[in-house]
Order: C-alpha cells, then structure tokens, then sequence
C-alpha cells in the first residue's frame, strides 16, 4: 500500500474507533507521525489530501481539525478514497478506454465540425488556475465526451461514455495525491485539443493514447501491479 494510503488509514482507524471526533483536534504532526509510526512528510501528504475532501480541516497558527460532518458521511468519504485500491477491475476500463479512445480522437480530428471544435477550446480555456478539483473533474468528464461525441460515430461514443465514469475515482485520487497531475492533465489536454483543431489525426491518435496510458500506469504503480500493459 503507497505510504499516502497507509497514513489515511490509520487516520481514519482513529475516526472509526472514536479516538477521533468530528469537530477534534488532531495531536501535533511529530506527535501523531511518530504515534503512527509514519514519517511525517507522508503524514503531511494524508493530511493534504484529507483536507482537500474536506475531512479534515487545517486552520493555519491554530492546527488541523476533523470536520464536524456526522461520523457515518465521514466514514463514508474515507471509504470513498481508500476502497478503489481495492478493486483493480477499474484498470480494465482503462485498458479498454487506451484502445478507443486515441481511434475516436483521430476521428474527431478529421470530422469534428470547426463550430464544436471551438466550443471545445472554450470550455478549456474558460477553467480558472484555482479552479477546485470537483471543477477539474467536471471539465475532464465533458472534455472526452465531446470529443468521443465529435468522433461522428454515436456507438462508439456510447461506448467510451460508459468507460468514463467507473475511472472518476480513480481521477480524483491521482488529482488528490500525485504532485503536477492536474497540471499535466490540463497541458495534456491542450496538446489535444491543438491536434484536433490543426486536424492533425495521427498527433491527436499519439497525444490520446499518452493521457490515458499515463492514468493506467500511475494506477497500476498505486495498486502495486508495477509491471505495464502499455507496450
């Protein structure tokens, strides 16, 4: 289990034994890191991600508090972020949105009509620098299904419709919890959007296939499967 997951499970043992309230203040992080037995620094990044779902609140000179959310929707969030490590199914999804999803992005560089292919680059160019990663999210969600709509090909933009959602998770924790995700996402996304737009197919084909294979690999690496099916 990456050290990040293993702090934010036993965190959440604390919360789940009532050692940890809603509304409690956590010990000091030398305390609670060497308490756990973790270092600090992947103390610090549970920490961060915790805060970013909002289970936990950090109040800069005061310290870092549970939120007063009731104890089974606490439960609940934790569960959120920690279960899909173990569900690997979630990678055939992936595996199977890197086969189609670089054949529709070429399709969509070809045939996208030029009046959605601007829209497309609005709805990039519209996202804030500080937009919040449920925005981010949202963004991500309707950028592919544009494009897997522009394809021209309704069943095969179904098709990938159905491959996005059950990889939501999956998105949001990597956004969470791996330095330069979100940027890399929005940069990649740029990239192709710029192929689609220069209706350059086989660019669009390459830059599709880099973004999902980057989200398969970094899962894999999380689910401790090292090995690659990218090749």
């Amino acid at each position: 289990m990456p050290v990040t997951d293993e702090a934010i499970e036993k965190i959440k043992a604390m919360i789940v034994s009532g050692e940890l309230r809603p509304g409690a203040r956590l010990p000091k992080e030398a305390d609670l890191a060497e308490r756990l037995g973790l270092s600090r620094n992947s103390l610090r990044e549970a920490v961060k991600a915790l805060s970013l779902i909002r289970v936990l609140d950090v109040r800069q000179g005061d310290g870092t508090y549970v939120t007063s959310l009731e104890p089974d929707v606490l439960l609940d969030t934790l569960a959120f972020v920690v279960d899909f490590h173990q569900d690997d199914t979630v990678l055939e999804f992936l595996e199977v949105r890197r086969v189609l999803e670089p054949a529709a992005t070429a399709m969509a560089a070809r045939v996208m009509p030029d009046e959605e292919v601007a829209a497309l680059g609005e709805m990039l160019t519209a996202l804030k620098d500080d937009a919040s990663l449920e925005e981010l999210i949202a963004n991500d969600l309707e950028f592919h299904r544009r494009i897997a709509a522009g394809s021209g090909n309704a069943v095969l933009g179904s098709l990938i419709d159905g491959m996005s959602a059950p990889t939501v998770r999956a998105r949001i924790w990597r956004g969470l919890t791996e330095e330069g995700a979100v940027e890399r996402t929005r940069q990649q996304h740029l990239a192709i959007f710029e192929a689609i737009a220069g209706r350059r197919a086989d660019l669009a084909h390459a830059w599709a296939t880099v973004h999902v294979a980057g989200l398969e690999q970094w899962l894999r690496d999380t689910l401790g499967e090292g090995g690659s099916a990218l090749g």
